[in-house]
């Protein structure tokens, strides 16, 4: 039976495409800012937060730049750049400003159903990453974001702090650890369904389930975006003033429908993931600890190993990895074509140009696809020495899809972080690429906002708003003491957190 397309049309003024992380800050930030905006949600699944937003998805952490190496590169005259890291930690002090103001204003549960304390250590071993650990501490020292963090290349010490990833190791190895109390876990799967809960329940919010966004056309100077009930095979367009593709990896297809001059020579690299999982009760009670260690040579960054100590659904869990992979999918529940079909005349090159560039990251792809039970194990026991198969299982990972853009120098560069395109009427904006996304979300969402409602940031009544949400907004926290001593306080407390040391 062949349904009939709808012909009804609806306006708003703003369409969320995606029911994620993304999506769900920005149209809270909208209606506390404008309470009488209209929007209307599509996302493709049953359920929000299904993909990069769900905690088994990868994105269970704080991403704070307090033990995540990769945002403190070590040059080749030994010195490490911190200024990606300082970056990070501000923006993650933003995201806790917010989460706060939606604590105390009852928009979201308790803080406890979605963000804990947990310590925040990076660990490394041998003379030469052990220097770099030294360099990268020093340097961090010199920003207020990191006072509290604490080295050391004491195995007693390391002991205390990290006793299972110690116990059996090598006494004659060189090891060195950081460590930062004030770190959190944060289950963003659990926060973005809250504030979709929320948002439902205000007036001018409808959210669609199941709603597939299939074409998307500015006419008129408004966007026509026609969607289709899965469920129902329904059809039908909505027309809005203001589009946010928050889509996941699943962005990028529909940056390339909008059809907007910016978003061409844009193209994607999925990378995918998997976890080993701790199912042995007695040892996730012993881990108690985020533990990051050194990416392996052509790693991308979100494939830096950890173990890493999560609350989720309410219980402790332990997991190891990721292990990265590749598939072509952009999304865990997308299409094996959706890689073939993003190719475009507009784009082959800088995809092409970038693939060649980065052939170590084929490399390292190939070898963890390839990858047996076995040397899953071993990379595990470089962490967990005493660790056993029968206490791991393999859990699924969401996709990651890496951001190829346009580059007069090499034809086209791999990029590793999130990238906002916006199109110059400010009408339209679509969010690319992965970490540290969900933790920096609030910082990107207010970028958005300052490029595509740029008149009414600037006002008067919005600028109040958005003091009351982001005490430091308009100001660095990492060049504020007393600010960021009196934020930090209101946040840890109302979050419920643990002070650093």
């Amino acid at each position: 039976m062949t349904r009939k397309n709808s012909n009804s049309e609806k306006t708003a003024d703003v369409v969320l495409i995606g029911a994620g992380i993304m999506s769900a800050t920005l149209g809270v930030l909208l209606k506390e800012l404008q309470p009488d905006i209209t929007i209307e949600i599509f996302e493709r699944l049953d359920v929000a937060a299904a993909e990069s937003s769900d905690a088994w998805n990868n994105a269970g952490t704080g991403h704070s730049a307090f033990c995540e190496l990769n945002y403190t590169p070590q040059l080749a005259d030994g010195s490490v750049k911190t200024a990606k890291a300082i970056e990070i930690a501000e923006s993650f002090e933003v995201s806790k400003q917010f989460w706060s103001f939606l604590v105390n204003n009852n928009l979201v549960g308790s803080p406890e159903t979605f963000i804990k304390s947990i310590p925040h250590v990076s660990f490394v071993w041998g003379e030469k990453n052990v220097a770099f650990l030294r360099e990268r501490f020093d340097r961090l020292q010199d920003n207020l974001l990191f006072e509290g963090m604490r080295y050391s290349e004491d195995p007693e010490q390391l002991k205390k702090w990290m006793p299972l990833v110690m116990d059996q190791r090598d006494p004659n190895e060189k090891v060195a650890a950081t460590r930062m109390t004030m770190g959190t876990d944060v289950n963003f799967g659990a926060l973005t369904r809250m504030m979709f809960n929320t948002l439902q329940k205000m007036e001018g919010v409808n959210m669609h389930f199941s709603h597939d966004v299939k074409k998307l056309k500015q006419k008129d100077g408004l966007w026509e975006v026609k969607v289709k009930n899965t469920a129902t095979g329904d059809k039908r367009v909505v027309k809005a003033k203001f589009v946010f593709i928050g889509a996941g990896g699943g962005s990028m297809p529909l940056l390339e429908k909008s059809g907007i001059p910016e978003g061409k020579g844009f193209g994607g690299f999925p990378v995918s993931g998997q976890w080993l999982k701790c199912i042995n009760p007695d040892v996730i009670a012993q881990h108690d600890a985020k533990v990051y260690g050194k990416a392996s040579v052509g790693a991308p960054p979100m494939s830096v190993p950890h173990l890493d100590t999560r609350m989720i659904d309410g219980k402790k869990a332990l997991l190891f990895g990721p292990y990265a992979g590749f598939s072509t999918r952009f999304l865990k529940n997308g299409s094996l074509m959706d890689l073939p079909m993003s190719i475009k005349v507009n784009n082959i090159r800088p995809m092409i140009s970038a693939g060649l560039d980065n052939l170590p990251l084929t490399k390292y792809l190939i070898n963890q696809v390839r990858q047996s039970p076995e040397d899953r194990m071993t990379a595990l026991r470089e962490y967990l020495p005493t660790a056993k198969m029968e206490d791991w299982e393999l859990e699924t990972a969401g996709q990651r899809v890496q951001v190829i853009k346009k580059d007069e120098e090499h034809g086209g560069i791999l990029e590793f972080g999130t990238e906002v395109v916006t199109a110059a009427d400010g009408s339209i904006a679509a969010l690319l690429g992965a970490s540290p996304g969900a933790s920096t979300a609030v910082s990107i969402m207010i970028t958005l906002m300052e490029r595509c409602f740029a008149d009414q940031v600037k006002s008067k009544e919005w600028q109040k708003k958005l003091s009351a949400m982001i005490p430091s907004y308009g100001h660095a926290l990492s060049k504020n003491i007393k600010m960021t001593e009196e934020i930090r306080s209101n946040t840890t407390k109302t979050l419920n957190l643990r002070a650093a040391e």
